[in-house]
């Protein structure tokens, strides 16, 4: 089979990862062009790589290269308007999170993909690692027994230089602090492992920065399951951690690191006073060991593209994340629980994080 015709839009400081990604998986993709606001940027970043063309206009891009798949690493408030484009000219995208600002913006990207047979993966590589897949295994099998708790935190630190760039801070262009830019990747864990969620209760705040949205958010959740969860997202923690217990009726399995993991990351608890070396060996199992890592998704993903089925995170499945961030939102504005299927195209948290008006 010939290689998958790849191309990256955005240059900045977030293309390491896909640029990795995709050198990693040479004898499958080849990257023909990289798009880029700045001429220079763009210019000096495909002499140093070696990729034979630049732009500085996406649909310039999709015309002359028809790229099978479209690496999108630009900032948020770009991503649906680029995905849409490259949707229509008959490409697949691989898109940084988060996705878009609401979940007007996710069902006009859904409708587009249904209308067009081509397919908008969101970037969460944490689903995709060893440990991650094995715990799924456990879970699927009943050896652990019920999820009963979960704690799930990202706190993480980042001063107010970092929101002193032009679209950082403000809701119209990031959607939200770091419950949308740095907490996603561990809720959408979360909520990947434990499934539907029921009702979620929330509160914000604009602590230490001088910025226009949170800079730390706490959330109660209850799942359809029964399971409960406390997440608290921050920037303004010191000492940086990402955390997530998930206590079940039989163990606990956690995993504390930053921003990737391997296996020795994890960390597997019987209850006190418990031998279950039959429980403990299912565990120890664990044979491979990969990082959630961009390159573990995107693997996923080509294989999706040339079964022309739908890849992970796509569809209803990546439309989940951002019910949830959206009714965390809504449930902080206004003090109150928000229900699952709650937020529908008659209120204004359907379009915008901070519920400002419908259109």
């Amino acid at each position: 089979m010939s290689k998958h015709r790849v191309v990256i839009v955005g240059t900045g400081q977030s293309v390491n990862n896909h640029l990795q990604a995709l050198k990693e998986l040479h004898e499958r993709v080849e990257l023909v062009a990289a798009v880029d606001i700045d001429a220079a940027r763009v210019a000096a970043f495909c002499a140093e790589q070696g990729i034979p063309n630049h732009y500085t206009s996406v649909g310039a891009m999709l015309a002359a290269e028809q790229p099978n798949l479209v690496c999108v690493v630009t900032p948020p408030a770009t991503h649906k308007d680029i995905s849409l484009e490259c949707l229509e000219a008959g490409a697949w995208v691989y898109c940084e999170k988060p996705l878009c600002g609401s979940l007007a913006d996710f069902d006009a990207i859904r409708d587009a993909q249904a209308r067009t047979d081509r397919y908008v993966s969101t970037v969460f590589q944490w689903r995709f690692g060893s440990a991650v897949k094995h715990l799924q295994q456990l879970m699927a099998s009943g050896a652990l027994g019920k999820p009963l708790v979960a704690v799930c935190n990202t706190l993480w630190y980042r001063t107010q230089d970092y929101y002193n760039v032009a679209w950082r801070g403000k809701y119209d262009t990031e959607f939200g602090g770091p419950t949308m830019t740095l907490g996603i990747h561990l809720m959408d864990l979360c909520l990947h492992l434990l499934g539907g969620w029921h009702e979620v209760q929330a509160m914000i705040g604009t602590l230490d920065r001088q910025i226009q949205v949170e800079d730390v958010s706490m959330a109660l959740v209850r799942f359809q399951n029964g399971a409960m969860a406390t997440l608290i997202n921050s920037a303004l923690s010191p000492r940086q951690e990402t955390h997530l217990r998930l206590d079940f009726q039989k163990a606990t399995v956690e995993v504390n690191a930053l921003y990737r993991y391997s296996n020795e990351h994890w960390k597997f608890s019987l209850p006190p006073n418990t031998e279950d070396d039959a429980l403990q060996s299912l565990w120890n199992s664990l044979d491979q060991d990969f990082m959630g890592a961009h390159v573990q998704q995107l693997h996923e993903i080509l294989d999706a593209l040339e079964r022309n089925q739908p890849p992970p995170v796509s569809g209803d499945d990546a439309r989940h994340i951002i019910e949830f961030t959206a009714s965390l939102y809504k449930s902080a504005w206004l003090g109150r629980p928000v229900l699952y299927g709650e937020i529908t195209p008659n209120d204004p948290f359907y379009y915008s994080n901070n519920g400002v008006s419908l259109p």
